[in-house]
């Protein structure tokens, strides 16, 4: 049996809620979805002020998570990967953010895609990541102006909006494929993909089937490796200073 943590890194019950119904759905039989919360996050993430707020109680989620051994792999299921990089420091587990799940799922079944967020303050996060990810040059991102607590209390019209940005995207960006850029989208995707013809990717379900493949194959990071490649990226920038630091002097 492969048991899955899905932690919602912001502090709203219903939307924990929603996400481990998401996560069940798409979980093979045998798999135990344990949902957890972020009691100490902020209501909803919603750029990078609420992403900072956030991290604390996760890590602290995780640590405690640890302790116990209860799961064999973890899911961050904010599409920002809210604190993912301090996260897959603290385990030798996975740790998968299912912003980037599901963009590499997209990247897969489609030459474009474009990600459908919620706020404007979202985009750039979520260019950087696709940055980060290597998924840039084939991705565009547009906010449909949905706060993330409004797709629970005023679902169909959402749904509609979204809708809409759809038909820009494939429009405008050429897009084969659509990624649903918040977890509180799950819901939408199916009728979504049905509506217009295309693919519609969403991050928990990308996340579940992406853990359950890395517990099936006993795939996990060896020690230290996120710890290792942060201490190299340390010391090359410290080089580059050092670096630049001595051709300033002679230049001077």
């Amino acid at each position: 049996m492969v048991r899955i943590g899905i932690i919602n890194p912001n502090s709203t019950v219903s939307m924990t809620g929603s996400i481990a119904v998401a996560a069940r759905l798409t979980a093979q039989a045998g798999t135990e979805i344990i949902a957890m919360q972020n009691d100490s996050g902020p209501a909803s993430i919603e750029g990078p002020i609420d992403g900072a707020k956030a991290v604390p109680g996760l890590l602290d989620r995780i640590e405690r998570a640890e302790r116990s051994d209860a799961v064999e792999v973890y899911i961050i299921a904010c599409f920002d990967d809210t604190g993912l990089d301090a996260a897959r420091m603290l385990t030798r587990k996975p740790v998968i953010g299912i912003g980037e799940a599901a963009a590499r799922v997209a990247s897969i079944v489609a030459r474009r895609f474009t990600v459908i967020t919620t706020l404007p303050v979202s985009v750039p996060i979520l260019e950087d990541n696709l940055v980060r990810y290597g998924l840039s040059p084939f991705a565009t991102v547009r906010a449909s102006g949905i706060p993330v607590l409004a797709l629970e209390a005023n679902g169909e019209a959402a749904l509609s909006i979204i809708s809409e940005e759809i038909q820009e995207a494939l429009r405008v960006d050429r897009a084969d494929a659509i990624v649903l850029g918040c977890a509180g989208m799950s819901d939408m995707a199916r009728r979504l993909a049905s509506l217009h013809g295309v693919p519609v990717v969403e991050g928990v379900s990308a996340a579940v089937r992406l853990a359950e493949l890395l517990v099936g194959l006993e795939l996990h990071p060896r020690q230290d490796a996120f710890a290792t490649s942060r201490r190299s990226m340390t010391a090359s920038l410290a080089a580059a200073t050092r670096s630049a630091s001595t051709h300033s002097v002679s230049g001077g």
